[in-house]
């Protein structure tokens, strides 16, 4: 036996003693246990056939330019989105290639919002309020390879027809059947053609691919006021689960028997997913076309017995006026109303809930977030509030939907307190939140652990909903104190002599910054700086009362409603207090 071993040299005493045991070998590791579930890709196309499929009886109302309407079935939508496809198909596009669309809420732009993206291809809704210089920029940088545009826009098109991309084929324009102005003619070099004309020979059905859903399905950009206007690239899988999670009872609340109306616009971060949900839930659409006045509106609301809408601030502020002025109109069914973009303020709230029965509802998103991060509803802890106490709270923007992480931090990185009071900016991560802006890197609003930077500014409370005290480039920073505009703006709101405001910061000697109040008055009213001044006592602390109020007619808004800020801080860069009374008191 020890003959086996006798060629083997023999271990030095030491070593033998000194040498460690072989460590035993690590179990191997469990393969995991994979769910025996189909695997199926979430794509929009598939939300189109589910409507198509299941829900024939409910309608799709579109408003023409005229005022007349024309009425589909979510069947015909998806027929005239398959000829739509099989025509640019035919045409040479490809999966990837951006197709633009300037256009208002009509039944054709939701056939454009199924047919591109379900094809492979990337809709990308351009905003027809943008200069002429952002419009022919978002072009270029998103390398559009058609522009489907409604005839009334074709003005602003031929305007800059000689900037056009180089990689632009065609101008489709969205028009009646014969009715395309210079059809068969060029837009700078650029062939126009007719929609209609374009997909009247298609098959109206189509075996829609089946792919990757990360894929890009739509393409919208930020609205640009503080520089170039970026672009957010949505993926099938984000906008099916935004859809998806739209439609919980603590959101939009959509069911198979509503009747919406998205006053938000179809060139507006894909209308809020509206077109997407109410796809999902087979309800019904009413699409307003250009004709946003509150007559337009009321009459819609009544005659096609629409039961939610969603819109910004200055839509529904606009309704009340005219419903006020016209005693004699009522809902017959009140709607429900979701507000986005900027604060509601309360008085509009409150006015909507007891004179009209209208319950609103406070939504926050980002054209980054897809757009809907938070909602405001009732939860366990506060569902017994009296109806005056919620409309106190429900001007805050929400608590987070399932999908969206939400915090706050101050100028550390710290997280701040969730008391209702401490101010810090916003970031937001989420299934639905954009990692980086399409065609650029290196943008610090991402950072480097996953979070979206918002630039807004809030507080958070007890209960985790969330309040928007400011942009972070338009708080008021007044020695070495914070002061929200967004609080005085909806404050002086509430005054009867009041149609719209704007608090911008003005230049201080010693305080650094002050408020600067500008108020539209209403119609036939004459209020003074005194008495404007003099409703804010009691409602905010004394220090942050403006030191100066101007009056105008107008304030400047941006494309997506909003006032625009930025120009009014150009507009007003001298401006000086005339008193440091309310600095003073301090």
């Amino acid at each position: 036996m020890f003959g086996l071993f006798k060629n083997r040299p023999a271990a030095a005493p030491e070593a033998a003693a000194s040498a460690p045991a072989a460590p035993a070998a690590a179990p191997a590791k469990p393969a995991p246990l994979h769910g025996l579930m189909m695997d199926r890709p979430l794509l929009i196309s598939d939300i189109l056939k589910h409507a198509a499929a299941n829900h024939a009886g409910a309608k799709i109302v579109s408003v023409r330019a005229d005022g007349s309407r024309v009425r589909h079935t979510w069947p015909q939508i998806a027929a005239r989105a398959a000829k739509l496809a099989n025509a640019l198909a035919r045409r040479g596009v490809q999966q990837g290639e951006r197709i633009a669309t300037l256009a208002w809420n009509e039944h054709r732009h939701l056939e454009i919002y199924y047919g591109v993206s379900c094809m492979g291809a990337v809709m990308h809704t351009v905003n027809p309020r943008l200069f002429a210089d952002q419009l022919v920029f978002i072009l270029t940088d998103a390398a559009d390879t058609h522009l489907f545009i409604d005839p009334t826009l074709l003005p602003a098109l031929e305007a800059v027809a000689d900037r056009l991309p180089p990689t632009l084929k065609a101008v489709v324009v969205m028009g009646e059947a014969g009715s395309v102005p210079g059809q068969g003619k060029l837009i700078g070099k650029v062939e126009l053609l007719s929609q209609e004309a374009l997909i009247a020979d298609e098959p109206d059905s189509i075996d829609w691919p089946v792919f990757d859903e990360r894929c890009a399905s739509s393409l919208c950009y930020t609205s640009g006021t503080t520089g170039e206007p970026k672009g957010v690239l949505y993926s099938h899988r984000s906008t099916v689960l935004h859809a998806l999670t739209t439609l919980q009872v603590d959101c939009f609340a959509t069911s198979a028997a509503d009747v919406l109306l998205p006053v938000v616009p179809m060139f507006h971060v894909n209308a809020w997913g509206i077109p997407y949900a109410a796809g999902m839930a087979g309800c019904s659409l009413v699409l307003p076309g250009p004709r946003l006045d509150p007559v337009s509106l009321y009459t819609l609301f009544e005659e096609e017995g629409v039961t939610g809408s969603a819109g910004v601030p200055t839509i529904w502020t606009a309704l009340l006026q005219w419903l006020r002025a016209n005693p004699e109109k009522r809902f017959t069914n009140p709607p429900r109303f979701t507000v986005g973009g900027t604060a509601l303020p309360k008085p509009i709230n409150e006015g909507f809930l007891k004179e009209y029965g209208v319950r609103i509802m406070h939504a926050w998103g980002m054209t980054e977030t897809s757009p809907l991060g938070a909602v405001n509803v009732r939860k366990a802890e506060n569902i017994d509030w009296d109806e005056d106490r919620w409309l106190d709270y429900s001007k805050k923007q929400g608590r987070p939907l399932f999908g969206i992480e939400l915090k706050a931090v101050d100028a550390e990185g710290h997280e701040i307190a969730h008391d209702g009071v401490a101010f810090g900016e916003l970031l937001v991560r989420g299934n639905w939140v954009a990692a980086q802006y399409f065609n650029r890197t290196g943008d610090d609003v991402f950072t480097d652990d996953g979070w979206f930077r918002t630039g807004d500014v809030v507080t958070i409370d007890a209960l985790g909903v969330m309040e928007i005290v400011d942009r972070a480039k338009d708080v008021i920073k007044s020695g070495g104190e914070w002061i929200s505009s967004i609080e005085l703006e909806n404050t002086i709101m509430g005054h009867p002599k009041v149609a719209m405001a704007a608090v911008i910061a003005m230049h201080h000697p010693k305080w650094d910054e002050r408020p600067l109040l500008l108020v539209v008055p209403k119609p036939g009213s004459n209020p003074t700086e005194a008495e404007i001044l003099a409703f804010y006592e009691g409602r905010i602390a004394k220090w942050w009362t403006p030191d100066a109020v101007e009056f105008v007619e107008t304030l400047p808004m941006t494309a997506t409603g909003k006032v625009w800020k930025a120009v009014l801080k150009k507009q007003y860069a001298d401006r000086a207090p005339t008193t440091l009374a309310h600095a003073q008191t301090r």
